[in-house]
Formats: structure tokens, sequence, C-alpha cells
């Protein structure tokens, strides 16, 4: 059975991937619909991601996870909610959905380290 930590591991993997920008590692754990589907999922990634981090893992009903991932590219952070089922044995991410998307300003400075702050998010 497939356990909250196994889909972490999985989730950090993704992370780490898209940070390196090594897309055949990144979608190693996709389910063959989302490959199948590769290019509508990459086009709501902001490539190259400069962070991505797991911002909350669900065990919601039925047998999958839902985790939040937060992608940071150079123009825009995005937190993109992915699904992940047991498949074959395999923890496998089998859905990808936008739930936010954030236009950051290209240039650093006083504003852009200000929004990112604790407090600010409001679930």
């Amino acid at each position: 059975m497939m356990e909250e930590q196994d889909v972490r591991e999985r989730a950090e993997a993704l992370c780490v991937a898209l940070v390196a920008g090594d897309i055949g590692r990144a979608t190693e754990d996709f389910s063959k619909e989302l490959r199948q589907n590769l290019g509508e999922v990459l086009a709501f990634l902001p490539l190259p991601s400069t962070e991505a981090t797991v911002q909350s893992i669900d065990r919601g009903g039925g047998s999958g996870y839902t985790v939040v991932l937060r992608l940071v590219g150079e123009t825009e952070e995005v937190l993109i909610q992915t699904r992940w089922k047991d498949r074959d044995g395999r923890t496998t991410l089998i859905e990808a959905s936008h739930l936010s998307k954030t236009a950051r300003a290209a240039q650093g400075g006083d504003a852009a380290g200000e929004a990112n702050g604790a407090g600010e998010e409001t679930n």
C-alpha cells in the first residue's frame, strides 16, 4: 500500500528534477495518460524552475493523495495540485492542475522579497 512517505519522496524527486531541468526524470512517475499529454502538462509548469517545493500532502477520500507543489520560475510562481495513486505497485502521478499563478517581478528588489514573507497565505 502506498504511504504518505512514498508520495512525499516521489513528489520531492519531481521537484528536484524540475529545478535540474531534467524532464525525463521529472516525468518518470507520470501515468501513461499524463505522458500522452505531456506537452499540455509541461505548458503550465514554469520552466526552467528556480525553486520547487512540496507545499502540502493530503490523504483525500479514496486511495490517493493530493500533493500541492509550489514552483517558482523567473517570471511566475505557480501552485500545482497533483493527484498520486498506486498503479501496479508504483507511486504514480495521475493528474495535475493549476491552483494559482502569480506573476513575479523579473528584477529582484524589496517588493519581491516582501511577497515571499510568511503569513501571507489565506487557506
